[in-house]
C-alpha cells in the first residue's frame, strides 16, 4: 500500500486551471481519470488525511504511484479529454456501464454499395444508421415484416446476394414484392439506396410525410381509375401504421427525447435510458455498473451521457435530453451535447406534466433492473471474493491474487506446437487480454520444455515494457511524473502512443510497440499478474518457476493444477495441496485453467485447418506464398490459371519460364474439382474452384 505523501505534488506545481488528471499505479498503469475546473483544488482533496476520504477514493489513492495532469482551454474540452482517455485506458477505479442484457438494435448497412436492413448486437460500425435498441428481435422482425411492403430494402446476407447474382435469381422476397432484388438489377444502386433512406426516415420518426405522400398517390390512382394499384397503396399505408402502432404514443407533442433515469445503493447503480422520437418510444436500454469511485447521481448521469453520445453525432443525439439530476456546472455537458449533435440540447430534469410521469416510468425500471441484477449478482460477488481468499490461504500469499495469468500447452503428436495464455482479474475473464504463442524453438512433445519457453517469453517482454515505460513512474517533467502544459482534447493524452492487442498478441518476441514524442502508452505485458498457474503437475511449474526465476522476478507466485486428480502443485513442494472439492478457490483455479485449455485448442485447431487447405500449387519446388497469391490474382481463379499458356503465366511479376513452366506442368497433372450439376438439366451450378 502507498503513501499517497511519497508522490504528492509539491506546492506551487499544480496549476489553478481547468484540466484532466490520471492517477497510475506502481507498473504505470492507468487507475483513475478525472477532470476538474480546478486542478489544484480538485487535486487537493486527494492528498488529505486517509481517514477523511471516501473508502473508494482511499482505495484508489494508496493503490497509486503517481499522479499527472495535462491542462486544457475550457471545461468542455476536459469534459472531451476525460471520456477518450477512460476508453482509451479502462481506468479500474472509474465508473463502466456495461449492458444489463443484450439488447438488439435496427441497423440499416448505408456504407454498403446496396444497403441492407438486419439486426444487430453489440458495438456499433462506423457508416451504419442504428434504430432502438429494442427488448426483443422478434419485435425487430415485425416492424420490417410490415415496412419491406412499402420500402423493399434488401435484407439478405452478403453471400445469399452474390449467389442471386450469379445465377440471375432473385431470393424468395424479391418474388413476393418485399425485396427490390437490386442482385438482379431491377434497380440500380441509386434507386435502392433511395428507398433505403426513406426507410431510415421512417424509422426516425419523420412519418407523416410518407404517409401523406402514399395517400395522394393513392387518390390520384383511384382518380385515374387504378384500381388495383390504389389497393396496394391502401394496403401499404396500413401496414405502416400497423408499424406505428406498435411504439406507443407516450407524449402528445411529437417529441424527439431521451429520458435517462438512475436507481442505485452503497454498491452498484442501474441506468435506464428510454428513446423517444415523434413522441413514441421507439427503444430502450439498460446499463448496470459497479460504483467503484465516490460519484454522486448528477456524476452517473455524467458518464452515462458520455457513454451514450461519446460515439454517437448528427441526429442521434435529440433535441431533449431529460435527467434525474443535473451536474455542476452543467454548462459544460450542455456544451459538449450541442457540440455532438450540432444544434442546441435542451439538458433538464421535467418537473411537471407528462414528462415527469414518463421519467417515473424509466425510474421504475431502473429500480427494477437494479433489483433484478443484484439478485442474479449478489451470489456471484461473494463467491468470488470467497474463491481469491481461498486460493491465497492454500498457496500462503500475502493478499488476494486480484490478477491470475494461466499458462496453458497444445499439439498434435509434436506438431504444430502452440500456447494459450489467459488472464483473470477480480475473478472474472478478462479476453481483451488473451494472448497466443507459436512454439519455434523446437517440435515435440516436450510440454515442460515449451512451458519454460512460453513463460520466459511472456515474462522477457513483461521486464522490456517495465523498462521502456518506467518513466511513468518517475516523470519527464518532474520528480513525480506531472505532465505539464496545455494540450485540448484532439491531442495524444499526454503525448502518448497506444499498443494494439495485436501488436504483442500472436507472438512471442515481436518487435515492441513503436513510440512517438519519446514516450507510450504501457502495453498489456506490462502489467505482472500475482499468480500464475500453470496446466499441468510438479514439472509444468518446476519449469514455470525456474523462468521467473532465470528473469529475475520473484514477486509472482506460481502453481500447477493437474488433470487427473485436481491437485495444485506449488514450487520445491514433493506433496500436492488438496483443495476440498467443494471449495470455491478450486473451482476458480478450474475455470481459469479450462478456458486457457479451450484457448489453447481453438488456436491449434485454427493453425491445422489452415495447413489442410491444399493447392494444386503446392506442388511447385520453390513457389512460395506470396507468388502463389500473385498468380491467383491476376488470373482471378486456379481454373483460369490452368487454362493459361506458359507466356501468360511469365506475365505475372516474379514468375520466370522456369517457374511458369513448373506451375503449367503441376496445374496439368492435378485432376480439377468436379463442378455441380443440374441433374434434370445438365447445367453447371457452380465452379468449385473458383469458391
Amino acid at each position: 500500500m502507498a503513501d499517497p505523501s511519497s508522490y504528492r505534488p509539491r506546492p506551487g506545481e499544480i496549476p489553478d486551471s481547468p484540466g484532466v488528471y490520471k492517477f497510475r499505479d506502481e507498473h504505470g498503469r492507468v487507475i483513475y481519470v478525472g477532470k476538474a475546473k480546478s486542478l489544484r483544488q480538485r487535486l487537493a482533496n486527494y492528498f488529505q488525511d486517509l481517514t477523511g476520504l471516501h473508502p473508494r477514493t482511499r482505495t484508489m489513492v494508496t493503490t497509486a504511484a503517481s499522479v499527472e495532469w495535462t491542462v486544457v482551454s475550457t471545461e468542455v474540452e476536459a469534459l472531451q479529454l476525460e471520456y477518450s482517455w477512460i476508453k482509451e485506458f479502462d481506468p479500474r477505479f472509474n465508473v463502466k456501464y456495461r449492458d444489463d442484457k443484450s439488447y438488439p438494435s435496427l441497423a440499416v448497412t448505408m456504407n454498403e454499395e446496396f444497403p441492407r436492413v438486419q439486426v444487430m448486437r453489440g458495438p456499433k460500425k462506423k457508416g451504419v444508421r442504428y434504430f432502438g435498441p429494442y427488448a426483443h428481435a422478434w419485435a425487430i422482425r415485425e416492424t420490417v415484416d410490415l415496412m419491406l411492403r412499402v420500402f423493399p430494402v434488401r435484407t439478405c446476407s452478403a453471400g445469399v446476394f452474390k449467389r442471386s447474382a450469379q445465377i440471375g435469381r432473385p431470393c424468395l422476397l424479391g418474388y413476393i414484392g418485399k425485396c427490390s432484388a437490386p442482385c438482379v438489377g431491377r434497380v440500380d444502386a441509386e434507386e435502392h439506396r433511395r428507398l433505403a433512406e426513406e426507410f431510415c426516415d421512417f424509422m426516425a420518426g419523420r412519418t407523416g410525410a410518407h404517409l401523406r405522400r402514399l395517400e395522394r398517390e393513392m387518390q390520384r390512382a383511384a382518380e385515374e381509375m387504378e384500381y388495383e394499384r390504389a389497393a396496394r397503396l391502401r394496403d401499404d399505408i396500413e401496414a405502416l401504421k400497423r408499424a406505428m402502432e406498435k411504439n406507443a404514443v407516450v407524449l402528445t407533442d411529437a417529441t424527439d427525447a431521451d429520458l435517462v433515469a438512475v436507481a442505485e445503493d452503497e454498491l452498484e447503480a442501474a441506468v435506464q435510458i428510454f428513446h423517444v422520437r415523434g413522441g413514441r418510444v421507439r427503444g430502450q436500454r439498460g446499463w448496470v455498473t459497479d460504483k467503484v469511485e465516490e460519484v454522486t447521481t448528477a456524476g452517473l448521469v455524467e458518464h452515462a451521457l458520455q457513454q451514450l453520445y461519446g460515439e454517437e453525432s448528427g441526429d442521434a443525439v435529440p433535441r431533449e435530453v431529460l435527467v434525474p439530476a443535473l451536474p455542476d456546472p452543467v454548462e459544460p455537458l450542455t456544451a459538449w451535447l450541442a457540440g455532438r449533435r450540432g444544434a442546441a440540447v435542451d439538458l433538464r430534469v421535467p418537473r411537471r406534466g407528462d414528462k415527469r410521469a414518463l421519467m417515473e416510468t424509466v425510474r421504475r425500471n431502473a429500480q427494477q433492473a437494479l433489483a433484478l441484477h443484484k439478485t442474479r449478482r449478489a451470489s456471484d460477488l461473494t463467491t468470488r471474493s470467497r474463491a481469491l481468499e481461498e486460493i491465497a490461504e492454500a498457496l500462503g500469499l500475502d493478499s488476494a491474487p486480484l490478477r491470475i495469468e494461466c499458462f496453458d500447452i497444445s499439439h498434435l503428436q509434436g506438431e504444430d506446437v502452440v500456447a494459450s495464455m489467459v488472464v483473470f482479474e477480480d475473478g472474472l475473464a478478462r479476453k481483451s487480454e488473451y494472448r497466443r504463442f507459436q512454439i519455434k524453438g523446437f517440435a515435440g512433445q516436450d510440454d515442460v520444455r515449451s512451458m519454460h519457453e512460453v513463460v520466459s517469453r511472456r515474462f522477457r517482454r513483461y521486464l522490456q515494457e517495465r523498462q521502456r515505460t518506467g518513466e511513468w513512474a518517475t516523470g519527464e517533467d518532474g520528480e513525480n511524473g506531472e505532465s505539464h502544459g496545455s494540450g485540448g482534447p484532439g491531442a495524444a493524452p499526454g503525448g502518448a502512443v497506444g499498443a494494439s492487442a495485436a501488436d504483442a498478441a500472436d507472438g512471442p518476441d515481436g518487435p515492441a510497440p513503436a513510440e512517438e514524442g519519446g514516450r507510450s502508452r504501457a502495453p498489456k505485458f506490462a502489467y505482472p499478474p500475482q499468480l500464475v498457474v500453470v496446466d499441468g503437475g510438479q514439472p509444468q511449474v518446476a519449469a514455470a518457476r525456474r523462468a521467473l526465476d532465470e528473469l529475475g522476478i520473484d514477486d509472482v507466485a506460481v502453481c500447477g493444477l493437474a488433470k487427473r486428480l485436481e491437485e495444485v502443485w506449488l514450487p520445491g513442494e514433493d506433496d500436492p495441496v488438496v483443495l476440498p472439492r467443494t471449495s470455491e478457490g478450486l473451482y476458480m483455479l478450474q475455470r481459469v485453467r479450462d478456458e486457457a485449455h479451450r484457448f489453447a485448442i481453438r488456436y491449434q485447431r485454427g493453425k491445422r485447418s489452415r495447413a489442410l487447405k491444399a493447392s494444386p500449387l503446392d506442388a511447385v519446388h520453390g513457389l512460395g506464398e506470396s507468388r502463389k497469391q500473385a498468380l491467383v490474382k491476376h488470373f482471378g481463379s486456379v481454373r483460369r490459371l490452368r487454362a493459361a499458356t506458359v507466356e501468360q503465366i511469365c506475365e505475372v511479376p516474379g514468375v520466370g519460364r522456369k517457374t511458369a513452366e513448373a506451375v503449367a506442368a503441376a496445374l496439368a497433372q492435378a485432376a480439377p474439382a468436379a463442378p455441380a450439376v443440374n441433374t434434370a438439366t445438365g447445367e453447371i451450378l457452380e465452379d468449385r474452384e473458383d469458391q
